[in-house]
């Protein structure tokens, strides 16, 4: 864009890009441009409230408090409009660089605010504006088929029976609907599929008399035909069903299955379910990471809040791990004892969305020589699977291989780290204390309730806290197009320092989560967080989480390793922009928790 076509400049900046021409139009004819030397004061706290909007066409200003650098702003970035909407200046706004800069009047700037998608931009919470972002990413590229409401693939009502009905009955029902379920109107209402036919009257020999409240599953699964498709995508795979009644002001009007999604969206879900499903033997386990790649690149461009994504992801994944356990049973006989799969780092969070690195441990209910012998080969085959699979082994070594042994001493060492939180203890108690059983039938109520002891140990918390502060968002005056900080690291300056204090915040609460906004939510109503301040960071680490997919994504299209990394310069403006407020909203955040937990003692 040339440097002397301001309106264009403007017309192709978000979001006077999204204005109606009339309004652009009334907004270019009252455009000024201005230009200010290096040190020039142009807003001081607490004074006059700015009376203009500034658009940076080249050069940079600085945002203080307190003589402190908050952030530096530079090309296409704004300045003025929390000022000009709350009436007050919270900030001195200093010119770092010769600044030449587009402006619009407060008047003109106001009328401009009646059109949402403006006003959204300018949204006086960070909040606000990274939730604002969010959405109209969504607006603008969402599919289609994975908003509709599943009432649109309701085809028919359901075939309906009584709980006297026999099981002989109900199969012929089936058939003569060509349908594979059907409702039995009892109290409570339940179901009846094929397979339940297949396995609960046929594989245990019972007559075709059996009624079917002996062999329906009850109560009912459903969800309202307003459901978008994506959620039942999501209720399928947390459920294990394959058959979701829909429903309407209370009462089953239809039923979609499986198929039914997996004809509106082949590259879904429950697609690669269903080849998990259908794996014959390892020797089909190199394309799984192609598989979840490509479907995540579906999910993201269509939309989907990364979160939902990780959850679909995390669903996946465990049924992988399910089936490979089993093969491993299968090819070294039945487990002497129960045992535990267990899940950390981001798969235990359900974060996960690209595969990485492995993050497991297995957990048995006993020592003994039997043990001692089965489940170090065990864990080998397994790992190895994974490995073919596309999962990384872990850099680390936090693997099943090293990281096994019975329950007593995985207990004895949770006690040991809480008990002394030396820097090794510390390290590995961040590690595991995003467990997540994956598989197996071992209780691990003791392991749980270790934690519970965890968070009400000051010292250990102030401790764990102050060793989270090691990973910290880069000083706004460092954040530039140019120089050494013109890349940023997403995750060890941004996801993970939110990450590290949620699970303090998280095990003070005495929370169960795992999730990393579940345990900030947990946080808020033990009273620990201020509402607004979990809003923040909730959007905060939403934002960070999408701006890394997209760029990884990106990376794997030109064929190159997903990185973490990121150069300024390859963000639009407004992400650029985002990204800075949220890193100081999580640098204050750190602030806050330094206090909180008295870090400085330690």
């Amino acid at each position: 864009m040339s440097s002397v076509d301001p309106v264009g400049f403007l017309r192709a900046t978000p979001p006077f890009s999204a204005l109606p021409q009339a309004a652009f139009e009334d907004a270019a004819q009252a455009l000024e441009v201005v230009f200010f030397p290096a040190g020039t004061r142009l807003v001081v706290r607490g004074g006059a409230p700015a009376q203009h909007l500034y658009v940076i066409r080249k050069g940079a200003v600085r945002l203080e408090r307190d003589a402190q650098t908050l952030q530096v702003l530079e090309e296409g970035e704004f300045f003025g409009f929390t000022s000009l909407i709350a009436g007050v200046t919270t900030s001195d706004v200093v010119v770092e660089e010769d600044l030449l800069a587009y402006r619009l009047g407060a008047d003109v700037f106001h009328r401009l605010l009646v059109h949402p998608a403006f006003a959204a931009h300018f949204a006086v919470g960070l909040a606000e504006r990274l939730r604002s972002s969010l959405d109209s990413s969504q607006r603008l590229s969402f599919q289609a088929d994975l908003a509709m409401p599943i009432a649109q693939l309701v085809q028919r009502s359901p075939v309906r029976a009584g709980p006297a009905t026999t099981a002989a009955e109900a199969a012929r029902l089936m058939r003569e609907a060509g349908v594979g379920s059907v409702i039995v109107d009892g109290t409570p209402p339940g179901i009846v599929t094929g397979q339940d036919l297949r396995n609960r009257v046929l594989a245990e020999d019972r007559p075709g008399s059996t009624p079917l409240s002996e062999i329906q599953s009850a109560p009912l699964k459903t969800a309202p035909d307003a459901t978008p498709v994506y959620a039942a995508w999501q209720r399928l795979l947390e459920e294990g069903i394959r058959h979701l009644p829909v429903t309407r002001g209370g009462e089953i009007v239809g039923m979609v299955t499986a198929s039914d999604l997996l004809r509106r969206t082949a590259q879904g879900p429950l697609a690669v379910l269903r080849r998990v499903e259908r794996l014959a033997d390892r020797s089909a386990l190199a394309g799984y990471a192609g598989q979840v790649a490509q479907m995540v690149r579906g999910l993201h461009a269509g939309g989907l809040d990364a979160f939902v994504i990780s959850g679909l992801v995390a669903r996946l994944n465990g049924a992988l791990v399910g089936r490979i356990l089993r093969w491993a049973e299968a090819e070294l006989g039945a487990p002497p004892c129960p045992y535990a799969w267990v899940v950390y780092g981001s798969e235990g969070r359900q974060e996960q969305l690209l595969l990485t690195d492995q993050d497991n441990a297995l957990i048995y209910a006993e020592a003994s020589d039997a043990a001692a012998r089965y489940f170090p080969a065990f864990a080998a085959r397994v790992v190895e699977d994974l490995v073919a699979a596309g999962f990384p082994r872990c850099a680390g070594g936090y693997m099943a291989t090293a990281w096994q042994g019975p329950l007593a001493e995985w207990e004895a060492r949770v006690r040991a780290w809480v008990s002394e939180p030396k820097a090794r203890a510390l390290l590995e108690a961040h590690i595991f204390f995003d467990y997540r059983r994956a598989y197996g039938r071992l209780a691990l109520d003791g392991l749980d309730a270790q934690l519970k002891r965890a968070g009400k140990e000051r010292v250990f918390l102030a401790a764990l806290a102050k060793s989270a502060m090691e990973f910290k968002p880069p000083p706004g005056l460092l954040l530039r197009l140019k120089g050494g900080s013109s890349k940023v690291d997403l995750k060890a300056q941004g996801i993970s320092p939110l990450v590290f204090l949620a699970r303090c915040y998280g095990l003070e609460a005495g929370s169960d989560a795992r999730n990393t906004l579940e345990r900030l939510g947990a946080a808020a109503d033990a009273g620990l967080l201020a509402k607004d301040t979990l809003a923040t960071l909730g959007e905060a680490y939403r934002f960070l989480l999408r701006v890394r997919l997209s760029h990884q994504l990106e990376r794997l299209s030109r064929g190159e390793a997903p990185s973490n990394e990121v150069a300024l310069r390859e963000l639009a403006t407004v992400e650029r922009t985002h990204l800075k407020e949220a890193f100081g909203a999580i640098a204050d955040f750190q602030e806050a928790a330094a206090y909180h937990y008295r870090t400085e003692l330690f």
